[in-house]
C-alpha cells in the first residue's frame, strides 16, 4: 500500500488523483494539502506540508511552481520523495530541483502519460534506424486553445529524445515563414495549432524517399496525467535521492 499526501487536492488534477486513487487497492491518499486548508474530501486537508501529521510514503503536487520552493525545504525536512507534475518550471527552479534531488528522490517529467513516455521510447528506436538513413522529421502538436505555451514541453521532449537518439544534434525549427531555401537535412520542425478544447495530440513524422511512418498520441482527457501521477507514487517510494523521470516509472511497468 502506498501511502500518498496530495499538494493541490482541491484543483482539478488534485480531484481526479483522488477519484482514481480511491478506486485502487495499491494507493490511499491518507491527507491533502490546500492553501485555504479546507476541502469535501474525506481526508485532511492542511495549509503546508509541515503541518501534515499523517505518515505517507510520497507526495504528488499538481500545484504551481510559484511554491517550489517551500515545498523542497518542507519535504527535506522529513525526506519525503516528491513527484513533481507541475509545469512551467524556470531553469532556475530546475536546477533547484536537481540540487534537492542529491538528498531527495524526486520524480518530475514534462508529461506524467505512460501512454506518451512509451511513445518516447518509441520514437527513440525510430530515431536510431531512420535518422542514420536521412528521413526528414516533424513534430505537430494541437492542444486547447486557452493552453499559454508553444510548442508543448512534450513536443520539446519528444524533439530531445529524438536529438539524443541522432548521430549529431539537428537544429529545432518552429518558423520557416521568414526564409525561402529548401528544406537543410540537419533540423527538427516543430509545429504547433492552437483551438477549441482539444486535450493534446502529438504526431511525429518520419518522412523518407516514397514512404512516410508517423507515431502518434492522442490525450482524450486529463485523467492519463492523473494515473501517470499515480504509478510514479507508487514507483518512487522507497527509493534512494536522485532526480528520476516517467521513463523510469514506465521501464519498471
Amino acid at each position: 500500500m502506498t501511502r500518498i499526501i496530495m499538494r493541490g487536492c482541491n484543483g482539478h488534477m488534485g480531484r481526479v488523483i483522488a477519484d482514481l486513487v480511491n478506486e485502487d487497492a495499491n494507493a490511499e491518499i491518507v491527507a491533502g494539502i490546500d492553501l485555504t486548508g479546507q476541502s469535501d474530501r474525506p481526508f485532511p486537508v492542511y495549509e503546508s506540508l509541515k503541518a501534515v501529521k499523517e505518515t505517507a510514503d510520497v507526495l504528488i503536487d499538481f500545484t504551481s511552481p510559484k511554491l517550489l520552493t517551500e515545498l523542497l525545504q518542507d519535504a527535506e525536512a522529513i525526506h519525503m520523495p516528491l513527484v513533481l507534475c507541475s509545469t512551467g518550471y524556470t531553469k532556475e527552479q530546475v536546477e533547484e530541483i536537481k540540487e534537492a534531488s542529491a538528498r531527495l528522490p524526486i520524480l518530475r517529467s514534462a508529461n506524467m502519460s505512460l501512454g506518451v513516455n512509451v511513445l518516447l521510447k518509441l520514437v527513440k528506436a525510430a530515431t536510431e534506424i531512420l535518422g542514420s538513413e536521412g528521413y526528414d522529421i516533424e513534430i505537430v502538436e494541437k492542444h486547447h486553445r486557452l493552453k499559454l505555451d508553444a510548442p508543448s514541453g512534450t513536443a520539446l521532449a519528444i524533439a530531445d529524445a529524438i536529438n539524443d537518439a541522432l548521430p549529431e544534434k539537428y537544429e529545432y525549427v518552429f518558423d520557416r515563414s521568414g526564409r525561402r531555401e529548401q528544406r537543410p537535412k540537419k533540423e527538427i520542425g516543430i509545429s504547433a495549432l492552437r483551438g477549441g478544447t482539444i486535450v493534446g495530440e502529438h504526431e511525429i513524422y518520419f518522412a523518407g524517399t516514397d514512404e512516410v511512418i508517423e507515431i502518434r498520441h492522442t490525450a482524450y482527457s486529463k485523467a492519463i496525467f492523473g494515473k501517470g501521477a499515480v504509478a510514479a507514487a507508487k514507483f518512487l517510494a522507497g527509493r534512494e535521492p536522485g532526480l528520476y523521470t516517467m521513463q523510469d516509472a514506465v521501464d519498471v511497468q
